[in-house]
């Protein structure tokens, strides 16, 4: 790996009033940047998992082999995921991701606006993009979702798309109380959007409505079904589903290379 082509800052701060708190984040620049080009910038929800998803190996082969120059900014969460991780507006039916909109604001009023002070960021929506894991990867969707001003890519590993508003003994339902399929359906279309969006065959085994098709690719599925009625095209989508993949990082890892070629394939 050519750790010349690009230089990598650990455990920085950012003091949020939002979240009131500290967050610490890694930043990954390209070496010798040049000051006159803004560079796009990947932001990355549960940072502190940067060791596990093995992003410098697939950063360094990103480099080697001649990939676009990019800013990489993993945000870390630790125990505090089931508060700030979620849909703004909107907490599941435990309550959890009460801080999801704090967290949004983080993201949109401080980080970004700190990261594009500190670095040659570019502030182009088409340029700016996140993803994340599992709960973290639902969160990656809405942010972007709520913010199509400022990120134009998503990429989701194995999102928690089950959040929902009511329980099983409340009388759920997949057509009325999932949180995020509920917020695209009653949103308006927003232009310029691309979803990539991962699921393994064995993400899971539990199959609510026992069609044969596990919760987290029908979720998922049903998340596309969503796009598409919204006006979405295959174009806008990719959906990778790995045959025996599962809900960790030892398929997130062999996943990224592949995240990383669709965000600077796209024009």
């Amino acid at each position: 790996m050519k750790e010349q082509l690009f230089e990598v800052f650990r455990n920085k701060i950012i003091n949020s009033a939002f979240l009131n708190r500290s967050v610490i984040f890694d930043l990954v620049l390209p070496r010798n940047m040049d000051k006159d080009t803004l560079y796009p910038t990947i932001y990355m929800n549960d940072g502190q998992d940067f060791e596990q998803l093995q992003a410098l190996k697939t950063i360094g082969h990103h480099y080697q082999s001649g990939g676009q120059a990019f800013i990489f900014v993993g945000i870390h969460a630790n125990e505090r995921r089931l508060s700030e991780y979620g849909t703004a507006f909107q907490p599941d039916y435990k309550k959890r991701g009460e801080k999801a909109t704090d967290y949004m604001n983080f993201v949109v009023s401080e980080l970004l606006p700190h990261i594009r002070k500190e670095t040659d960021s570019s502030s182009i929506a088409s340029e700016n993009i996140f993803c994340g894991f599992s709960l973290g990867g639902l969160s990656a969707m809405d942010i972007v979702w709520e913010n199509p001003h400022l990120f134009s890519k998503v990429g989701v590993f194995s999102g928690s798309f089950w959040w929902r508003d009511k329980s099983y003994e409340e009388g759920y339902t997949d057509d009325l109380d999932r949180i995020m399929h509920k917020k695209i359906r009653n949103s308006n279309y927003k232009s310029g959007l691309k979803f990539w969006l991962e699921c393994g065959t064995a993400d899971e085994t539990a199959d609510r409505n026992n069609n044969g098709i596990i919760d987290s690719i029908e979720d998922t599925l049903d998340i596309i079904t969503e796009l598409k009625t919204k006006g979405y095209t295959e174009n806008d989508i990719e959906y990778v589903e790995i045959e025996g993949g599962e809900h960790n990082f030892n398929t997130w890892k062999n996943a990224f290379p592949d995240f990383l070629e669709w965000v600077f394939s796209l024009k």
